[in-house]
């Protein structure tokens, strides 16, 4: 009988190295967890590539689902979505002239819809077309305090504070910015 090379023994070796290695890794990851090193309060810093990871399906999911609105911009449309705005976005994302404190100290800080780029004349999310805000609006955004509106709002609500930021930009009718930075 003839003696084998090894061939069979050095795979299985290889083989078994490989789920120790697998196996190591996974062991590691449950013990980081574990001892709750990893980054949860919102003063901690990101993970490195956190908002791409975050921001590349974020996009894609929205690009695949977006929608148009199903009326233009008007005045009514505009008093419509103050209302709401002011009810229900308000108090994270700010007023007209008016800031949210607690706003910057949340991760990811909640933008000011209200305030002008720090590049540029944009203001708030008024670059953005109406199918991406909508889609932000009804869905939420994980992992950042954003929550869905679908089941609190009607459609035609979402789509009034929708269009309202989409010109946040531009001079708004007196009724609409009264209703917007009433006190």
């Amino acid at each position: 009988m003839a003696k084998g090379n090894g061939s069979g023994g050095g795979m299985g070796k290889l083989l078994l190295g490989f789920v120790l290695g697998i196996a190591a890794v996974v062991a590691g990851v449950a013990m980081y967890l574990a001892w709750g090193a990893l980054p949860v309060a919102t003063s901690d810093k990101p993970f490195p590539l956190e908002a791409k990871i975050v921001r590349v399906p974020l996009k894609a999911r929205i690009a695949s689902q977006m929608r148009q609105p199903p009326f233009g911009a008007s005045e009514d449309a505009f008093e419509g979505g103050a209302k709401v705005y002011r009810a229900q976005c308000a108090s994270c994302h700010g007023t007209p002239g008016h800031d949210v404190a607690f706003a910057r100290h949340m991760y990811p800080s909640a933008p000011q819809l209200w305030k002008k780029h720090p590049r540029g004349r944009v203001v708030g999310v008024s670059d953005d077309e109406p199918g991406v805000t909508y889609w932000k609006v009804a869905n939420g955004i994980r992992l950042t305090g954003m929550p869905s509106f679908d089941h609190v709002l009607s459609d035609t609500e979402m789509w009034q504070v929708t269009l309202l930021l989409k010109n946040a930009d531009q001079a708004l009718p007196d009724p609409v910015m009264s209703i917007l930075t009433a006190k």
